[in-house]
């Protein structure tokens, strides 16, 4: 069993110590479900003994640790403080945000600024939830990929007029990997301030294994959570809204935890300022304790070396995948690339069933999707993708 390590920088070898799964499977699933670290039962045995000896008083102890652990990843993001709320996955918060914007009267659409316009790439969230829009006026536009993988920034930007009131766009995508870097994004943002319009980005495949800063990037809202790459648990998403934005519009269905002071449990009328007053009702507390222990080991281990190590990672997987013959769904260019590389080859769903059998762990969704983390080695690339091939071509010569 790995141990959790005390001292000393932390190193490849000491951020795989903070993770005993490492020690009974080849994990390169992190893009899909990512692992929780050790120090993850001292949070659980602490919450069994608040659970245990109640008093109403953990409430407040609660409400700070939520709101610290808020603002600590928006200042990850480039984020000022208040600009951060989490929740409990990102359908709650962009539906909250979604819906507090204005579409205009339903059958004036040509006259009103009712477009979001989003792309076929997007997780399946994005579509379902803004065909509900369309009820309040809401126009929903679908681009189509340039090759299956990549968006198309191009036929976004055509998309872009003054009947536009959202873009909204995967920073990675989930399925595939491609990457919409910040000089990518750029023209894209800067034709939609001109036009009047928002952008959204969902980072969720993002934050963590690649550099960004929300600032920068002059986006109004971001989306994210921590079961991924920041090697949190399911039900801790978060969003980003900039401030000048968030104090101006109105959630059309805030819960309680969007007042001014909802500890007071008094009636109120006045929103919180800033995101939180897209908050609703008693948060999941326990999935956002939890995910303080992944990201604290990833904010100290650095996205710079992060990156760095999933760049090389992806590369490797490339490398061998080629050689093979596979299918690479994902850029080749490292700057258009994320953290995970896709493959395709006939009998590949079959294959991802049979390396979890061997302990080797990946995911898929139309093609073996693999995810390399800073805790993996160069070894551990070598080895699932030697049992992959081998796996291919003995199907081959069934």
């Amino acid at each position: 069993m790995s141990k959790e390590p005390r001292e000393g920088p932390l190193d490849v070898a000491r951020l795989r110590a903070h993770f005993p799964l490492l020690d009974r499977c080849l994990y390169l699933n992190s893009n899909s479900t990512g692992i929780v670290p050790q120090g993850v039962k001292d949070v659980l045995d602490r919450y069994w003994e608040t659970l245990s000896d109640w008093r109403d008083d953990a409430w407040g102890t609660w409400w700070s640790e939520i709101h610290r652990y808020a603002d600590d990843v928006a200042a990850f993001l480039g984020a000022p403080a208040g600009s951060v709320l989490c929740d409990v996955n990102v359908a709650t918060l962009l539906g909250r945000f979604a819906a507090s914007l204005d579409y205009g009267a339903r059958g004036r659409r040509n006259e009103s600024r009712c477009r979001i316009v989003t792309t076929d790439l997007e997780f399946p969230t994005a579509e379902i939830l803004f065909r509900g829009l369309e009820r309040l006026g809401a126009e929903t536009v679908i681009v189509k990929s340039r090759d299956g993988y990549s968006i198309d920034e191009e036929a976004v930007l055509a998309q872009i007029d003054a009947r536009t009131r959202l873009v909204f766009l995967s920073l990675v995508t989930s399925n595939t990997g491609s990457y919409l870097s910040p000089d990518a994004l750029a023209p894209i943002v800067a034709r939609a301030k001109e036009a009047g319009a928002l952008v959204a980005v969902d980072a969720y495949a993002a934050i963590g294994i690649v550099p960004l800063d929300v600032t920068e990037l002059g986006v109004d809202v971001v989306f994210g959570g921590a079961s991924k790459w920041l090697c949190g648990p399911y039900h801790a998403a978060f969003m980003y809204v900039r401030p000048a934005l968030a104090a101006v519009l109105t959630p059309l269905t805030p819960g309680w935890m969007a007042a001014r002071d909802p500890l007071l449990f008094q009636p109120q009328t006045q929103l919180a300022e800033g995101t939180r007053r897209f908050a609703g009702g008693t948060p999941l507390v326990l999935p956002l304790l939890i995910a303080r222990v992944g990201f604290e080991l990833m904010r100290a281990f650095g996205i710079a070396r992060l990156r760095a190590i999933s760049l090389a990672h992806t590369q490797r997987v490339i490398d061998y995948a080629e050689d093979a013959g596979f299918t690479v769904a994902t850029p080749r260019d490292p700057t258009r690339r994320g953290g995970i590389v896709a493959l395709r080859f006939p009998g590949d769903e079959d294959a991802v069933r049979e390396l979890a059998r061997l302990q080797m762990i990946c995911s898929y969704r139309g093609g073996v999707r693999i995810g390399p983390h800073g805790f993996n080695t160069e070894g551990e690339i070598a080895t699932f993708m030697e049992a992959l091939i081998h796996l291919a071509r003995r199907r081959g010569r069934r």
